[in-house]
């Protein structure tokens, strides 16, 4: 699989979905773009549904996972947490792939 979401990040995932009243069906995609400071920068965003063929879709904790097959090999072994601190909230990327992070939080290379 490309990648794990926690349980505290499925819990939040859940709830902004509560929040949004996003359909049952919808997916939490995750992906790569080129772009940010290190030179990929990752993707979070909903989607109605997954593309079976053109996804690689795993579930975590009761949240489905959608993630387009250019971003696999970029997201291989990742897990997707959340962190709520007095200084600061928000997913935290943990990608052994990455060779180089930058303070940001959401951007890499590999």
């Amino acid at each position: 699989m490309a990648l794990t979401l926690t349980e505290k990040a499925s819990g939040e995932v859940k709830r902004i979905m509560g929040e949004q009243k996003l359909p049952s069906t919808s997916v939490l995609r995750v992906g790569v773009k080129g772009g940010g400071c290190s030179g990929f920068e990752y993707q979070l965003g909903f989607d109605t549904a997954a593309d079976e063929l053109a996804d690689v879709v795993s579930e975590w904790y009761g949240v489905r996972v959608a993630v387009d097959q250019k971003s696999v090999m970029y997201l291989d072994g990742m897990e997707v947490d959340f962190y709520d601190g007095l200084e600061k909230r928000g997913f935290v990327f943990n990608n052994p792939n990455a060779t180089k992070t930058c303070g940001c939080g959401t951007s890499f290379t590999v």
